[in-house]
């Protein structure tokens, strides 16, 4: 078997791998592999800082800076070819139109891509693949997935990875040397750009691994819906409610059945319980005002003292406050404004 085979067969393996983990997930639980994911970034980023760091940097301080600036946009260029034929998949033709107009005045008049003179004339650089195209179609994007030497990727995401590599340069090698060279240059131009990125990170993440995963989501996320994702309580199903039934009325010996007033004593809670709620006498208004002056603001005092035989009731209002007034046994509180 040769090398071109033994690859494919792996691309296979990984995209049928995919697709049965496209289930796994949840929108609670978006990383059921956590454990396996964190291994593989741990991998990922021993080879990042001991090869591609390095590389990077001795690729930023050696080229110079109009040919990286080519070399970006020659890989740029072809990628947009990509991004072209998913925005007709996606049905946004107009678009799709304007992203050809794009990808061939940069090939013809900018020299295979080296120059991008299509971005001043307002022909802004399309940003689509598979992965977001099978999303606009409804696929959800499954598990979370961290790839050896590929990175962040969901089961939707990583059916995105051959045509990826095969517009990164790939297609127009002839040969595996010449293939590698072009996916090797296109790797170190993408890391020399993250330098910055990759340090700032470093700084302000405690977990780098759920920093990367949580960034990686909401950007897919934000890609799939044009800058407009929906927020997560429009997507929840509420619960019905039948407005036009009147509400019942709670039934006899339920805890709703009778509101019992609060401030009572318990002698005059159990008269309450035993019987009708007694009556408040015919002079409580009058002794709320009378009474006010004690306290600009609230005052509580008895209300009531033992009653006359002749049905009145009597305050003195100079010990309202000093507390000295006799409390009996079912005199109840008064809130005096």
């Amino acid at each position: 078997m040769n090398r071109f085979a033994m690859r494919r067969s792996a691309v296979v393996v990984a995209l049928v791998c995919a697709s049965f983990t496209q289930g796994c997930a949840t929108r609670q639980q978006p990383d059921p592999f956590e454990n396996l994911n964190r291994e593989v970034f741990a991998f990922n980023e021993t080879v990042d800082e001991n090869v591609l760091q390095p590389v990077a940097r001795g690729y930023v301080n050696v080229t110079p800076e109009p040919v990286r600036i080519g070399v970006r946009n020659f890989f740029n260029n072809l990628r947009d070819v990509w991004s072209t034929v998913n925005l007709f998949l996606q049905g946004r033709f107009g678009e799709g139109a304007t992203a050809i107009m794009r990808v061939s005045m940069n090939t013809t008049f900018g020299l295979a891509g080296l120059i991008d003179i299509a971005t001043p004339m307002r022909l802004e650089r399309p940003n689509e693949d598979l992965g977001q195209t099978l999303g606009v179609w409804g696929m959800g994007p499954g598990a979370y997935i961290v790839w050896p030497f590929l990175g962040p990727s969901t089961a939707r995401d990583s059916f995105d990875i051959p045509p990826t590599f095969a517009f990164g340069g790939s297609m127009l090698a002839e040969g595996w040397k010449a293939e590698t060279a072009f996916t090797g240059l296109n790797l170190i131009s993408v890391r020399a750009e993250l330098l910055a990125a990759g340090n700032l990170v470093n700084d302000i993440a405690l977990d780098k691994y759920a920093f990367v995963r949580d960034a990686y989501l909401q950007r897919r996320q934000n890609l799939i819906y044009n800058g407009e994702p929906p927020d997560a309580d429009d997507e929840a199903e509420e619960p019905f409610v039948d407005e036009s039934k009147e509400p019942e009325a709670p039934a006899a010996g339920s805890p709703g059945a009778r509101a019992l007033p609060a401030g009572m004593p318990e002698a005059a809670l159990a008269a309450v319980v035993a019987g009708p709620v007694p009556a408040a006498p015919a002079r409580a208004s009058a002794l709320r005002v009378e009474l006010s002056v004690a306290d600009p603001e609230w005052a509580f005092s008895p209300a009531f003292a033992d009653a006359s035989p002749q049905g009145t009731t009597t305050a003195d209002a100079s010990r309202v406050n000093a507390g000295e007034v006799p409390r009996p046994g079912l005199a109840d509180l008064v809130l005096a404004r």
